[in-house]
């Protein structure tokens, strides 16, 4: 769909292919239900916020419905409703330990008060002294201080005694206990696991003395990860030739140790073996005659397989190497995962919020004497549409991400003179998305959205189900949820494809991700290659990262003497810098991924004639002719990967906004 430029057909049949001439706006209709849907999202947070449920839930509320901190209106049936509460700005739980972890609220009489008890009260004296100090009153409203220690029922109107320190909670105006051991119910299995508490002081007392050590740590974690993804082009032909060392001596170790043990077992004198245990031997030298068969077709598979694939493996380390020269001239590409980070992290608190809400939303019903808030109606499926929010704009916040890191790579592959490069080709890409792609972004990432939920609610199903239902019930939820991720991850690595035929040929999803899996299809086995031993040395520079980061931690750390202080925070450390590695490696995997897609269609569109020349880096540039010197010297004339390397056959047809390139 074009609705930004428009070129006729006849002109653009004459024109060259040029990636990243021609620009315009695809799959408009998906961009505008977005905003729609982003309406009806922020239509939920202001209704609530209109409706009282933001001050419900920041000013706090009593049980008899009445907002603290301000005048309220009368609620029919209920006596203390529609009080002043101007100078009571604080909420105050009679039972704050009382928790009901099915309902998630604590089972307790709420009131306003105008300050949270400072100490703890532990006779009714006391309580009644600090409501006239303070001007406080801890008991129901009818009930004045001086009533408190000779009313027959104050056990029942006013707080369960002792009362215990608390604190208002900062921005929500609730009184919180600040021993918070009394919620005994949330920390069952935390103080059954650390008795009386001293492995748990120990533990945060390490986290707490080590902090400077653990930012510094971290920081380090985030250095190394920058570090990596620039000189990692220089150590992947290494790192393949560990690789696939490894593999050689692990399959030949392995099958080599079940054959040995099989010729072990068999010259063992059978007279030694007791008549009650002839059978087992029999059946373990079976076993392991057929373990050693196995191991050893396997390991024939793997070899023909490496043997096959090994100019392939070049592609990689090429690809591998090109990478590194983008992040060379495209610095801004580190600082990716920050600016994705921000947003979802911007976001999230934003759905936190209203998702809090929506926890106070409705009509005040009275419940005897007290009063609740419930919703009725539609608006109580607003619940659903959230959520639903949640998934979907997550995906797009980060569909966006794969979008901008394929048009500032794109632009990078296809231009011929490095020198010549946009001085911002990150910025340029995040301008042709906002005006031109949000639609195909929209588009993919509620694709996405569309497999999560089910997975997700079939999840939702098995936990609640569990223990309860059969074996064959709890396969076939098992089978659907796997069958489900499998789907969601192939959806994810042709969507971004499909987001890099966009970047380069301005078409709609749709039509993207047709020609990106043609183009990968075309392809399998360099796809298979990549996917398998580049993410193979990626896993490698994550374990890296960890690894250098925990060893530096151990020598930080050791000054402390006691082992069970720091070994919260070097967990913290690690965790941590696993973390913000594949925040970052994952950028790298992304931007050769990208690459490949680029190669596989100039290799596919061009031949290196003139007026049909490669786009290509120099590295690339090497392996393509090193492939075709390696095919004469084979005497296949360019046979054996034909398929992968020819030029276009069809030449080159109409190119127009109308009727695109086919990737």
């Amino acid at each position: 769909m074009g609705c930004c430029n428009s070129t006729s057909a006849a002109q653009s049949s004459k024109r060259e292919w040029k990636p990243l001439e021609d620009r315009s706006c695809t799959d408009l209709p998906w961009l505008l239900l977005f905003i729609l849907f982003c309406l009806g999202m922020g239509f939920i947070c202001g209704f609530s916020i209109a409706t009282g449920a933001a001050a419900r839930l920041v000013s706090g509320y009593d049980s008899y419905g009445n907002i603290c901190g301000q005048k309220n209106a009368k609620v029919e049936r209920i006596p203390n409703s529609g009080m002043d509460h101007t100078h009571r700005k604080y909420v105050f739980f009679l039972d704050p330990c009382n928790v009901d972890l099915v309902k998630r609220k604590i089972k307790s009489i709420a009131l306003c008060v105008a300050a949270c008890p400072s100490h703890e009260l532990k006779t009714i004296y006391e309580v009644q002294k600090f409501a006239e100090k303070n001007g406080s009153a801890l008991c129901l409203y009818n009930l004045k201080p001086s009533e408190y220690s000779m009313h027959s029922k104050a056990s029942v109107l006013c707080p369960k005694l002792p009362v215990p320190e608390s604190a208002p909670i900062p921005f929500f105006h609730r009184c919180a206990p600040v021993n918070i051991s009394c919620y005994a119910k949330f920390a069952e299995a935390l103080i059954t696991f650390v008795s009386d508490n001293s492995v748990l002081h120990r533990l945060i007392s390490g986290v707490m003395t080590s902090k400077e050590i653990i930012l510094g740590l971290c920081l380090l974690s985030l250095v190394l990860s920058m570090i990596l993804m620039v000189i990692i082009r220089y150590i992947s032909r290494v790192l393949v030739w560990i690789l696939t060392i490894l593999i050689i001596l692990g399959s030949l170790g392995g099958t080599g140790v079940l054959w040995w043990l099989y010729a072990k077992q068999r010259k063992s004198p059978k007279e030694t073996i007791i008549p009650e245990q002839l059978q087992i031997a029999e059946d373990n030298l079976r076993a392991l005659l057929i373990y050693a068969i196995s191991a050893t077709v396997f390991t024939v598979i793997l070899f023909l397989i490496m043997l096959v694939m090994r100019k392939r493996v070049a592609l990689t380390i090429a690809l591998f190497h090109v990478a590194g020269k983008v992040f060379i001239h495209l610095p801004l590409l580190v600082f990716q995962p920050f600016w994705t980070f921000l947003a979802l992290l911007l976001f999230w608190i934003y759905w936190i919020m209203t998702l809090l809400f929506l926890g106070t939303l409705g009509s005040a019903i009275p419940k005897g004497e007290f009063v609740e808030f419930e919703v009725s109606g539609p608006l109580q499926y607003m619940w659903w549409y959230h959520v639903v929010g949640l998934i979907w704009i997550s995906e797009f916040i980060l569909a966006c991400q794969q979008m901008t890191v394929a048009g500032a790579v794109v632009t990078y592959y296809f231009t011929r003179d490095k020198r010549n490069l946009p001085y911002t080709p990150i910025l340029g890409s995040v301008n042709r998305l906002i005006r031109y792609h949000l639609g195909t972004v929209a588009k993919g990432s509620f694709i996405i959205t569309l497999v999560k939920i089910p997975r997700m609610i079939l999840m939702y199903i098995h936990n609640q189900l569990r223990g309860k239902e059969n074996a064959c019930a709890r396969c076939m939820l098992k089978s659907c949820i796997c069958c489900l991720w499998c789907l969601e991850k192939c959806l994810n690595y042709l969507n971004q494809n499909a987001y890099t035929a966009t970047a380069i040929n301005s078409t709609n999803f749709c039509t993207s991700a047709k020609d990106a899996f043609v183009i990968l299809v075309e392809n399998a086995l360099r796809v298979a290659t990549i996917n398998t031993v580049g993410d193979f040395m990626l896993f490698l520079g994550k374990i890296l990262i960890v690894c250098c980061t925990a060893l530096a931690g151990i020598m930080l750390l050791n000054y402390q003497q006691d082992y069970t202080v720091w070994v919260l925070p070097l967990v913290i450390v690690c965790l941590f810098a696993f973390l913000v590695a594949h925040c970052f490696l994952s950028i790298y995997e992304m931007v050769v991924d990208v690459l490949f897609l680029c190669f596989a269609i100039d290799t596919k569109y061009n031949d290196g004639s003139p007026g049909r020349e490669f786009y290509m880096d120099k590295v690339l540039m090497e392996f393509v002719e090193n492939s075709r010197k390696a095919m004469k010297e084979a005497g296949k004339g360019g046979a054996a990967d034909s398929r992968e390397l020819k030029p276009m056959q069809r030449g080159i047809k109409q190119l127009s906004l109308s009727s695109p390139l086919p990737l």
